[in-house]
């Protein structure tokens, strides 16, 4: 940019924003749009692949099960379950929402970008310098928590909850709607969950959050995320340390970026008071 954006008045700033928001939201509904045309891989391929038996998740942790003698609930012949429309409009309204859904996704590198472009000139030189990298490291955190979602926390979820039953007289038969939003909910919540080192790292940047306190709350956070493993798992204890070890490793990796950041601000204040 010529003009520096600190120098930019208050009405030029939000005539900028809103270029920011306009190309971000079409950045999102070309990805849509493009999800929407290719509706046969978005969910043969993708969404509805977690219903089947032969779904690559079910396929490993059966052979782990196998070979380690484990439960091996990963091992049946189905998901226990038949999805179901219910509504005349479902199918068409689930399409919708799963293409807006893939749509994010996959614009989220870009949204990150064009954020970084608006709020970049007005940072100074060491701020610039601490947050590089930003983007790429956001994203790829998104990008690996939708993944973890979608391959490990949806499918245990799906045959867990898809072979629950109170009694062999009442089979599942799960509502289309019901299914999507399990799949959409846990893939896009745990790109958001993933996010938390960066989180974590601004917060310790602003001297909200230090190590000090994530450490505190260790126990805490270790409970809550051995609470959500235990519910979205098998009843056994193979399964719910797959899905509870790589949170608290992300937590503690937060802890680590946290101490970190304080001990480089720490170092930085020091060779400003030396001078």
């Amino acid at each position: 940019m010529a003009q520096a954006k600190k120098d930019l008045t208050f009405l030029e700033h939000l005539e900028e924003l809103r270029w920011t928001l306009v190309r971000s939201a079409a950045a999102v509904v070309a990805c849509t749009i493009l999800a929407f045309v290719y509706k046969d891989f978005l969910f043969d391929t993708l969404i509805l692949a977690p219903q089947r038996s032969d779904f690559i998740t079910y396929r490993v942790f059966c052979h782990l099960a196998l070979k380690f003698g484990l439960d091996q609930s990963f091992c049946a012949d189905s998901t226990g379950f038949t999805l179901m429309n219910t509504t005349m409009g479902g199918q068409f309204m689930v399409h919708i929402m799963v293409s807006f859904s893939a749509g994010i996704i996959m614009a989220f590198p870009y949204v990150l970008w064009e954020a970084w472009r608006f709020v970049k000139p007005g940072l100074g030189g060491g701020e610039k310098f601490a947050v590089r990298g930003v983007v790429f490291f956001a994203s790829l955190m998104f990008l690996l928590g939708v993944a973890f979602g979608y391959y490990v926390l949806a499918p245990m979820s799906i045959q867990f909850l898809g072979t629950y039953t109170v009694s062999a007289a009442v089979p599942n038969m799960v509502d289309l709607n019901s299914y999507i939003g399990t799949i959409t909910s846990l893939t896009l919540w745990t790109g958001v969950v993933f996010e938390l080192p960066i989180v974590v790292y601004f917060l310790a940047r602003t001297g909200l959050v230090g190590p000090e306190f994530l450490r505190t709350y260790r126990r805490h956070a270790y409970v809550v995320i051995l609470i959500i493993g235990a519910i979205i798992t098998p009843p056994d204890i193979t399964s719910q340390l797959l899905v509870s070890l790589p949170l608290m490793a992300l937590y503690e990796a937060s802890i680590v970026l946290a101490a970190r950041t304080r001990r480089s601000m720490a170092r930085a204040e020091a060779k400003q008071a030396a001078r």
